[in-house]
């Protein structure tokens, strides 16, 4: 586990140094570093497998290649036997080596031969060419840029910086795109001309030209003719092999624990030493401390906990801010940033339940295609006129419920968070550029599954937009802002080709939602915990930005020089003011807003 970083042309020694010490964080544990005509490689490194042989950059036998590598291949030992096999000789006991030797015997074709999380870059000195992948689903980040005949590529944005050819610049189109979905979505970032990789992509850089190919594609093709006990069994099968792959470390390895299902299934089945969880003291809604504690003492297993005050939450902020790159208004990405700190000063390895939602289908807005059924034979131009007379109506759960029904699901879902639509971000940014609507980013995926039911087609979409910009992006820069390696044994290939093959009903039904996940669950711990109703994050920022102190931090920003540069002042401060005032709930909308401003002011003000 580690980051690394890379540029082409000339070698500049001391360049290379600063990009690379801008992500020390990743990799406490020791840095190396590769110069070769037309080829820097930069390295920081978490030792994880192989503590003391595991250095990288790592060179193939006549070092005619070298790699940098971030992440963990699970079933490393299957494929190192079968390089061994082939005549391949390896100098470390390092999974990332399988990597390396792989690309020589199989090319591309070892990215359909691996198990795990990774992003890596590859250079390939006699063709004189790069070769760079990112994982199955996203877990882990690759950027890159081309700047003044410069490629530069890397685990972090900020390593860029450094590099004279550099150009940091604002792209105000991502700020628009941001705006409705909390995150910037898709393959650009919120510098111009710097992209980010996407998920189950592979790239090829030579000669000034870069070239990207999609390898893999998770798939629903469910099967109506097995039971659920049946889908149960598997369950519990596959996403044990997955736990036990995931524990593969020559190092401690511990458990995130929330109240929720997710985290509670990897917790009892990985028979790990320590769990670890957080909270608010703003009531039981806000601390699921006590859940914790209790699931932690049934196990056995030991429960280390923290309660997050407000004054670390707001003041760590702007530092979070910086170690995401890009701007997320997902407020639990704060709460992670307090569990990864409190996880690593014990352990440098940990498990978590993201993912089980987005493949098993855990959000409860999945339900909705379910609920009132019948209104949808209601033909669409009649219901679209009802919505819209709706809309213009104080707002109530029926009514939004017939303004949602109102558009088609293309229209009205493009993930687990709509901030502002397009109208909406027109009145508030001062110079709005006029980037696609929403609903046009996310519809290649719906095309993608057009033939499928509304429950699987939303969940392709989050798998593709949600889990890679809001729940992956998170658990990466936060995890490894505390210098602490994250698995997830929920995003696992297996466990995604069981998935896929699970009926809609036994995923989402009326009853719950991860309905055959949670059945699976069950044989592990009691209800209380098992079919508890998915709940998210709770952060209390609704209630902080009600207090005089937190509300005037906040109307700070949205009447500073920055919000003045990108925004109409004035509706920002009614959107706050409603919020104190109790006549709506805008806390979502301030926040994001917010969260962009103190991004900007820590890469374009204050650094």
């Amino acid at each position: 586990m580690c980051g690394f970083v890379g540029f082409t042309g000339d070698p500049d020694q001391g360049v290379l140094r600063s990009m690379t010490t801008a992500i020390a964080h990743r990799g406490p544990d020791d840095a190396d570093y590769y110069e070769s005509p037309g080829i820097s490689l930069g390295f920081r490194r978490l030792s994880i497998i192989d503590l003391e042989g595991g250095r990288q950059p790592l060179l193939n036998e006549d070092e005619s290649k070298a790699l940098v590598f971030n992440g963990e291949i699970y079933n490393y030992r299957d494929i190192r036997r079968q390089l061994i096999e082939a005549g391949h000789k390896f100098r470390t006991e390092a999974d990332s080596e399988v990597i390396l030797h792989g690309y020589e015997e199989y090319g591309p074709g070892i990215l359909d031969r691996v198990r795990g999380m990774f992003a890596f870059a590859l250079w390939d000195r006699e063709r004189g060419e790069l070769f760079g992948a990112r994982d199955f689903f996203g877990i882990k980040p690759l950027y890159y840029a081309k700047m003044g005949g410069t490629f530069m590529f890397g685990s972090e944005i900020k390593s860029f910086l450094p590099h004279p050819a550099f150009k940091k610049e604002l792209n105000r189109r991502a700020l628009e795109s941001y705006l409705s979905f909390q995150y910037s979505p898709g393959p650009e970032t919120f510098f111009e001309n710097v992209y980010k990789l996407p998920p189950a992509h592979y790239f090829t850089y030579r000669d000034g030209k870069m070239n990207i190919t999609r390898y893999w594609l998770p798939e629903f093709h469910a099967e109506e003719d097995k039971s659920l006990d049946y889908w149960v069994d598997e369950i519990e099968r596959v996403f044990d092999d997955s736990v036990q792959a995931h524990k593969v470390s020559d190092v401690e390895v511990g458990s995130f624990l929330s109240s929720g299902v997710d985290s509670s299934y990897v917790a009892c089945s990985a028979n790990v030493d320590k769990t670890f969880t957080v909270g608010f003291d703003n009531g039981e809604k806000y601390n699921e401390t006590s859940y914790a504690k209790e699931l932690s003492e049934l196990i056995p297993v030991k429960n280390i906990s923290k309660v997050i005050s407000p004054q670390e939450f707001w003041g760590n902020f702007p530092k979070i801010q910086y170690h995401m790159d890009e701007p997320l208004a997902d407020p639990s990405a704060v709460a992670l940033y307090f569990v990864c700190n409190t996880a690593s000063k014990y352990v440098k390895v940990v498990l978590s339940g993201e993912g089980a939602d987005e493949i098993f289908g855990g959000y409860n807005i999945y339900k909705e295609p379910l609920e009132w059924a019948w209104y949808d034979n209601i033909p669409m131009p009649i219901r679209r006129l009802i919505g819209k007379a709706a809309g213009l109506l104080p707002a109530h759960r029926g009514l939004n419920f017939l303004v949602r029904r109102g558009k088609t699901l293309e229209e009205r879902f493009i993930g687990n968070a709509y901030m502002f639509t397009e109208k909406e971000r027109r009145e508030i940014l001062k110079s709005p550029l006029g980037v696609p609507d929403p609903s046009e980013l996310v519809k290649p995926y719906y095309d993608m599954v057009k033939d499928k039911d509304p429950v699987t087609r939303m969940q392709f979409v989050d798998l593709n937009m949600w889990m890679v910009g809001d729940i992956l992006l998170k658990a990466d820069k936060m995890s490894m802002a505390n210098s602490l390696e994250l698995r997830v044994p929920f995003l696992d290939k297996e466990i995604m080709k069981l998935a896929g093959r699970i009926p809609t009903k036994y995923r989402v039904n009326s009853e719950n939602t991860k309905f055959a996940m949670r059945r699976a669950a069950l044989r592990r711990m009691p209800e209380k915990w098992a079919g508890k109703k998915k709940l998210g994050f709770p952060v209390p920022t609704r209630v902080w930005l009600k207090e005089d102190e937190y509300y005037n931090r906040v109307k700070r920003e949205f009447t500073g020089e920055t919000a003045r540069e990108f925004f109409n002042t004035d509706k920002l401060l009614a959107l706050l003011d409603e919020h104190k005032a109790g006549k709506k709930d805008n806390s979502r909308r301030v926040w994001t807003v917010y969260t962009f401003l103190v991004w900007y002011k820590e890469f374009f003000i204050n650094r």
